[in-house]
Protein backbone atom coordinates (compact mmCIF):
# COMPACT_ATOMS: atom_id res chain seq x y z
CA UNK A 1 0.00 0.00 0.00
CA UNK A 2 1.11 3.60 -0.92
CA UNK A 3 1.18 5.46 2.01
CA UNK A 4 0.70 9.41 1.92
CA UNK A 5 1.66 11.32 5.21
CA UNK A 6 -0.43 14.16 6.98
CA UNK A 7 -3.25 13.70 3.89
CA UNK A 8 -5.86 11.54 2.78
CA UNK A 9 -4.29 9.67 -0.26
CA UNK A 10 -5.18 11.63 -3.59
CA UNK A 11 -6.33 9.05 -6.52
CA UNK A 12 -4.36 10.67 -9.31
CA UNK A 13 -1.19 11.10 -6.81
CA UNK A 14 -2.00 7.23 -6.12
CA UNK A 15 -1.45 6.22 -9.58
CA UNK A 16 1.35 8.57 -10.39
CA UNK A 17 3.24 6.83 -7.62
CA UNK A 18 2.11 3.33 -8.76
CA UNK A 19 3.63 4.14 -12.62
CA UNK A 20 6.66 4.98 -11.02
CA UNK A 21 7.19 1.98 -9.06
CA UNK A 22 6.12 0.07 -12.18
CA UNK A 23 9.23 1.87 -14.12
CA UNK A 24 11.49 1.17 -11.38
CA UNK A 25 10.79 -2.88 -11.64
CA UNK A 26 11.37 -2.71 -15.12
CA UNK A 27 14.76 -1.74 -14.54
CA UNK A 28 17.60 -4.46 -14.22
CA UNK A 29 20.33 -3.60 -11.73
CA UNK A 30 23.69 -3.11 -13.19
CA UNK A 31 25.24 -3.81 -9.83
CA UNK A 32 24.86 -3.91 -6.24
CA UNK A 33 25.06 0.15 -6.07
CA UNK A 34 22.02 0.29 -8.82
CA UNK A 35 20.14 -2.67 -6.92
CA UNK A 36 20.30 -0.66 -3.41
CA UNK A 37 19.10 2.78 -5.32
CA UNK A 38 16.46 0.95 -7.01
CA UNK A 39 15.18 -0.30 -3.45
CA UNK A 40 15.76 2.92 -1.79
CA UNK A 41 13.62 4.66 -4.49
CA UNK A 42 11.20 2.10 -4.35
CA UNK A 43 10.55 2.86 -0.49
CA UNK A 44 11.00 6.55 -0.81
CA UNK A 45 8.20 6.82 -3.44
CA UNK A 46 5.34 4.20 -1.70
CA UNK A 47 6.04 5.76 1.62
CA UNK A 48 4.35 8.93 0.58
CA UNK A 49 7.39 11.65 0.71
CA UNK A 50 7.52 14.58 -1.62
CA UNK A 51 9.05 13.65 -4.93
CA UNK A 52 9.42 16.98 -6.92
CA UNK A 53 11.11 20.23 -6.21
CA UNK A 54 9.05 22.65 -5.52
CA UNK A 55 11.22 25.54 -4.96
CA UNK A 56 15.06 25.74 -5.92
CA UNK A 57 17.19 24.36 -5.39
CA UNK A 58 16.17 22.43 -2.25
CA UNK A 59 12.89 21.53 -1.58
CA UNK A 60 12.34 19.28 -0.86
CA UNK A 61 15.72 18.02 0.38
CA UNK A 62 14.84 14.71 -1.86
CA UNK A 63 13.42 14.95 -5.71
CA UNK A 64 13.02 13.47 -8.97
CA UNK A 65 15.60 14.45 -11.85
CA UNK A 66 15.64 13.16 -15.53
CA UNK A 67 18.76 12.51 -17.44
CA UNK A 68 18.94 11.78 -21.41
CA UNK A 69 21.71 9.86 -22.69
CA UNK A 70 21.53 10.52 -26.45
CA UNK A 71 23.73 8.25 -28.17
CA UNK A 72 24.85 8.63 -32.20
CA UNK A 73 25.12 4.97 -33.07
CA UNK A 74 26.71 5.38 -36.83
CA UNK A 75 29.51 8.18 -34.52
CA UNK A 76 29.90 5.51 -31.52
CA UNK A 77 29.54 8.53 -29.22
CA UNK A 78 27.39 10.00 -26.36
CA UNK A 79 26.85 13.59 -25.72
CA UNK A 80 27.98 15.44 -23.09
CA UNK A 81 27.06 19.14 -21.75
CA UNK A 82 29.38 20.86 -19.72
CA UNK A 83 26.90 22.27 -16.53
CA UNK A 84 27.60 25.71 -15.18
CA UNK A 85 26.30 25.12 -12.03
CA UNK A 86 27.37 21.71 -11.29
CA UNK A 87 30.76 22.46 -12.50
CA UNK A 88 30.92 18.74 -14.43
CA UNK A 89 30.41 17.39 -17.80
CA UNK A 90 27.28 15.44 -17.39
CA UNK A 91 23.98 14.22 -19.35
CA UNK A 92 21.74 16.84 -20.54
CA UNK A 93 18.48 16.49 -18.14
CA UNK A 94 16.39 18.21 -15.78
CA UNK A 95 14.20 18.14 -12.54
CA UNK A 96 10.44 16.46 -13.01
CA UNK A 97 8.18 19.36 -12.57
CA UNK A 98 5.12 18.08 -10.01
CA UNK A 99 2.50 15.69 -11.34
CA UNK A 100 5.20 15.58 -14.61
CA UNK A 101 5.84 11.81 -16.16
CA UNK A 102 9.75 11.22 -15.90
CA UNK A 103 9.47 10.78 -20.08
CA UNK A 104 7.79 14.43 -20.33
CA UNK A 105 10.53 15.94 -18.28
CA UNK A 106 12.98 14.22 -21.36
CA UNK A 107 10.79 15.15 -24.04
CA UNK A 108 9.91 18.85 -22.51
CA UNK A 109 14.16 19.36 -21.67
CA UNK A 110 15.04 17.82 -25.01
CA UNK A 111 13.38 20.30 -26.75
CA UNK A 112 14.38 23.40 -24.11
CA UNK A 113 18.24 22.20 -23.71
CA UNK A 114 19.10 21.24 -27.22
CA UNK A 115 16.11 21.94 -29.66
CA UNK A 116 15.85 18.91 -30.97
CA UNK A 117 12.67 16.18 -30.23
CA UNK A 118 13.90 13.16 -28.37
CA UNK A 119 13.47 10.06 -30.13
CA UNK A 120 13.98 6.76 -28.07
CA UNK A 121 16.52 4.77 -28.46
CA UNK A 122 15.51 0.90 -29.50
CA UNK A 123 17.83 0.14 -26.56
CA UNK A 124 15.51 1.04 -24.12
CA UNK A 125 12.15 2.85 -25.89
CA UNK A 126 10.60 5.38 -23.50
CA UNK A 127 11.36 3.47 -20.39
CA UNK A 128 14.84 4.23 -18.13
CA UNK A 129 17.97 2.35 -18.37
CA UNK A 130 19.50 3.84 -15.09
CA UNK A 131 18.23 4.99 -11.63
CA UNK A 132 20.94 6.76 -9.20
CA UNK A 133 20.51 8.02 -6.00
CA UNK A 134 23.19 11.08 -5.55
CA UNK A 135 23.97 13.40 -3.21
CA UNK A 136 24.69 16.92 -4.82
CA UNK A 137 27.84 19.17 -3.61
CA UNK A 138 28.15 22.36 -3.92
CA UNK A 139 25.48 25.50 -2.03
CA UNK A 140 22.41 23.93 -1.53
CA UNK A 141 22.79 20.77 -1.27
CA UNK A 142 20.19 17.78 -1.69
CA UNK A 143 19.56 14.52 -3.10
CA UNK A 144 18.34 13.53 -6.45
CA UNK A 145 16.75 10.49 -7.87
CA UNK A 146 17.89 10.73 -11.05
CA UNK A 147 16.01 8.18 -13.90
CA UNK A 148 18.08 8.23 -17.04
CA UNK A 149 16.81 7.50 -19.97
CA UNK A 150 19.06 6.51 -23.56
CA UNK A 151 17.47 8.33 -27.01
CA UNK A 152 18.97 7.97 -30.30
CA UNK A 153 20.63 11.15 -32.06
CA UNK A 154 22.36 12.12 -35.23
CA UNK A 155 25.33 14.30 -33.69
CA UNK A 156 25.19 16.43 -36.87
CA UNK A 157 21.79 17.86 -35.75
CA UNK A 158 22.74 19.11 -32.54
CA UNK A 159 23.51 22.01 -33.60
CA UNK A 160 22.33 24.45 -30.46
CA UNK A 161 22.36 24.59 -26.60
CA UNK A 162 21.01 26.43 -23.74
CA UNK A 163 24.41 28.49 -22.91
CA UNK A 164 22.61 29.68 -19.87
CA UNK A 165 22.85 26.29 -18.78
CA UNK A 166 26.06 25.00 -20.58
CA UNK A 167 29.10 26.47 -20.74
CA UNK A 168 29.84 23.84 -24.18
CA UNK A 169 28.93 20.37 -25.38
CA UNK A 170 30.72 17.50 -26.80
CA UNK A 171 30.35 14.11 -28.00
CA UNK A 172 32.65 11.53 -26.89
CA UNK A 173 33.31 7.73 -27.22
CA UNK A 174 32.36 5.18 -24.01
CA UNK A 175 35.63 4.22 -23.87
CA UNK A 176 37.02 8.15 -23.76
CA UNK A 177 34.38 8.84 -21.45
CA UNK A 178 35.82 5.93 -18.93
CA UNK A 179 39.50 7.38 -19.17
CA UNK A 180 38.31 10.29 -17.68
CA UNK A 181 38.82 11.08 -14.30
CA UNK A 182 35.56 10.72 -12.20
CA UNK A 183 35.89 14.73 -10.80
CA UNK A 184 35.47 16.18 -13.80
CA UNK A 185 32.30 14.31 -14.26
CA UNK A 186 29.28 13.22 -12.68
CA UNK A 187 29.70 10.76 -10.16
CA UNK A 188 27.52 8.54 -11.33
CA UNK A 189 28.53 8.46 -14.89
CA UNK A 190 30.99 5.74 -15.10
CA UNK A 191 28.44 3.11 -14.10
CA UNK A 192 25.86 4.97 -16.50
CA UNK A 193 28.67 3.88 -19.42
CA UNK A 194 30.03 0.85 -18.13
CA UNK A 195 26.01 -0.93 -18.31
CA UNK A 196 25.46 1.07 -21.92
CA UNK A 197 28.44 -0.49 -23.51
CA UNK A 198 27.24 -3.88 -21.89
CA UNK A 199 23.82 -3.35 -23.63
CA UNK A 200 25.00 -2.15 -27.01
CA UNK A 201 27.70 -5.16 -27.21
CA UNK A 202 24.76 -7.56 -25.93
CA UNK A 203 22.13 -6.67 -28.63
CA UNK A 204 24.74 -5.96 -31.44
CA UNK A 205 25.81 -10.00 -30.88
CA UNK A 206 22.13 -10.45 -30.57
CA UNK A 207 21.34 -9.06 -33.80
CA UNK A 208 24.43 -10.93 -35.35
CA UNK A 209 23.12 -14.45 -34.00
CA UNK A 210 19.45 -14.02 -35.39
CA UNK A 211 18.89 -16.10 -38.25
CA UNK A 212 18.92 -15.11 -41.94
CA UNK A 213 15.73 -15.52 -43.52
CA UNK A 214 16.03 -17.93 -46.38
CA UNK A 215 13.90 -18.40 -49.70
Amino acid sequence: MIMTRGRTPDTAEQLRRLRLLELLSGIEPWDDAERADIVDTAEWIADGSPLYRIRKPDVPAKHLVSYFVLVDARRGELLLVAHRKAGLWLPPGGHVEPAEHPWETVRRECREELRVDAVPSPLTGTRPFFVTVTTTRGIGQHVDVSFWYVLQADAETVTWYDEEEFSAIRWVTPRQLLSEPLDTLDPQLHRLTEKLLAALDAAATSSKEEPTATS
